[in-house]
């Protein structure tokens, strides 16, 4: 292997150790795979698409929370696009091995803390449903109206 390319070229790295790698699976006998790092790099792989579904998700939450908050707003079309939008990119990223390394309740915290202070067209929110109303299953396949409508019932409550 190039002496330090991992450090200055990840690109050419790794498509030189995929070089390698599809050697050594044709059974020749290869001494130059770098397998710290490509083993660094697998694990790598599928934090990388956890951690983007964890995004989209908190992000839906962001969104789902300026709708309920500010249902008025002449920004809320935009935001209901960019729920679907979202749950387009994390239903399509998700894997069933990461529902169990999915925290929604922190998710929706930090949704929350994300809007503190927050004012829309000079306007304070209406009150926070105070967990989530929605689950991961609903987030991940609900139709955004659905997902609305959730928000409206929970924070309607005493």
């Amino acid at each position: 292997m190039p002496d330090g390319l991992y450090e200055r070229d990840i690109l050419a790295w790794s498509q030189h150790q995929a070089d390698l790698l599809r050697r050594v699976a044709r059974g020749e006998r290869v001494n130059e795979v770098d397998w710290a790092h490509v083993v660094e790099e697998i694990e790598d792989v599928g934090l990388s698409e956890l951690n983007a579904v964890r995004s989209y998700l908190r992000l839906m939450l962001v969104h789902l929370l300026k709708v309920h908050g500010w249902p008025d707003s002449a920004a809320a079309d935009h935001w209901r696009r960019e729920i679907m939008s979202f749950q387009s990119d994390a239903a399509q990223r998700f894997a069933p091995s990461m529902r169990q390394l999915i925290d929604l309740g922190a998710l929706y915290v930090r949704a929350v803390k994300e809007l503190k202070g927050a004012k829309f067209d000079g306007m304070e929110p209406r009150p926070w449903p105070e967990a989530s109303p929605v689950g991961l299953d609903a987030l991940l396949n609900e139709d955004g109206d659905v997902l609305e409508a959730q928000f409206k019932t929970e924070g309607q409550r005493p």
